[in-house]
């Protein structure tokens, strides 16, 4: 059996992204170790905070990084604690998008939209060259391009429209990379790289999961921790701040059934190829092209841990921009109870004894107070069969082609 690789894959969705955090703390806690982290937008932010610290200063650095960007609305919390929540959090992201998040991104003066076109400033309405300053003073670039802890995030070519990977195992990463995966346009201007301008990987993919699953070493048996900030499975909103709410969540959600029954495929190729080859004369056994389609002896197991923000009844769709010290502080909190939740499950510590060769786990709690029925999963949403699990009985159809990213 070959030895199992932990994988954190983060997705984007700005201010929530403090629910990532209260997870890797608790993973942390559980000594689970870090062998790779893949992220976009926020997640991207994040993941660089872990990859570009040693495990024992990852949370302080997280910590720093979130009470930095907050910092500003604690008197602005205090003044607000009187009022109703949805109140509170809708008045603390209108103050955000009047003052930014300071280390993080500030409001261009004079506005972008008075400014013609072509000149600095007037692509977006926000500078993130605090970001810059903030990346550099809490992530060690070196310990990314050196240390064993391999760092994935996206970004869109915005001339292309194509989805671009910057990995450590293939790029020198820099403070530029972590800013493209979160340029979002028109609030964050295009980053720069190598002659490229790049925008926010979310345009095309919120989450990393379909390039951890492609560019994986195809021999060594994955445990990855899916952390989603938007959930896809949600009622039929009542109101035009609902609506705004529940189309974020369809846009950004990920669809971790289409992925993993794209791999699913792959793998019954795989197994395909090796049957072949028993049959073939020994002569052909060793055709390259026969060894591309077989891809090694065996197709690695992988258990997916996914965890999924899920936004209470006050939070509208402001929430991805409502920094407040207070959210981020509930959003962190409930990151650690879901994965506590999900580290002490049977299901989760018994992965390994089952016989299939994907599996899915959604074991945290839906909040009482959250629209959604608890009865529903997130997996019942993305298709067939049993709910969170992957077999051959599952029929996937193969693809017909490469797997491409765009």
């Amino acid at each position: 059996m070959s030895d199992e690789k932990t994988v954190l894959v983060l997705q984007g969705g700005g201010a929530l992204g403090a629910y990532q955090c209260g997870v890797a703390e608790t993973l942390g806690a559980a000594n689970t170790p870090v062998d790779w982290v893949a992220g976009i937008s926020i997640g991207a932010i994040n993941s660089a905070l872990i990859a570009g610290n040693a495990p024992e200063d990852r949370i302080p650095a997280m910590r720093s990084f979130w009470e930095r960007i907050t910092s500003i609305s604690k008197p602005f919390d205090f003044w607000t604690a009187w009022h109703p929540r949805r109140m509170a959090n809708n008045m603390s992201a209108f103050r955000t998008t009047i003052t930014g998040a300071p280390g993080f991104f500030q409001l261009r003066i004079p506005s972008a939209s008075l400014r013609a076109p072509g000149t600095p400033g007037a692509h977006s309405f926000y500078d993130t060259a605090p970001l810059r300053d903030t990346l550099l003073e809490l992530v060690d670039f070196d310990r990314i391009n050196n240390d064993g802890c391999r760092l994935s995030v996206g970004a869109v070519n915005v001339e292309t429209g194509n989805m671009t990977w910057f990995d450590s195992h293939e790029t020198e990463i820099r403070p530029e990379h972590i800013m493209a995966s979160g340029a979002l346009p028109p609030g964050f201007p295009a980053v720069e790289i190598d002659g490229s301008l790049y925008w926010d990987g979310g345009l095309v993919s919120n989450t990393p999961l379909q390039w951890v699953l492609e560019s994986q070493d195809g021999q060594s048996d994955l445990s990855i921790f899916q952390v989603d900030l938007f959930p896809a499975r949600g009622d039929c909103p009542q109101s035009v701040w609902g609506s705004e709410a529940r189309e974020k969540e369809i846009r950004f959600s990920s669809r971790t059934r289409l992925n993993t029954d794209v791999l699913l495929g792959l793998h019954e190729m795989h197994k395909t190829a090796r049957r072949l080859a028993r049959k073939l004369p020994p002569e052909f056994r060793d055709d390259p092209d026969l060894a591309k389609l077989m891809c090694g002896d065996r197709d690695p197991r992988i258990n997916i841990a996914h965890l999924i923000y899920r936004r209470s009844a006050a939070e509208t769709g402001s929430s991805d921009y409502e920094f407040s010290h207070r959210s981020m502080q509930l959003h962190w909190e409930q990151g650690k109870r879901d994965a506590e939740r999900t580290l002490a499950h049977s299901r989760w510590q018994n992965r390994h004894s089952g016989s299939d060769l994907i599996e899915t786990f959604d074991l945290a709690e839906i909040p009482q107070d959250h629209p959604a029925s608890p009865e529903r999963t997130e997996h019942e949403s993305h298709g067939r069969g049993r709910k969170g699990v992957l077999d051959a009985s599952d029929k996937p159809r193969l693809p017909k082609g490469p797997v491409q990213i765009h």
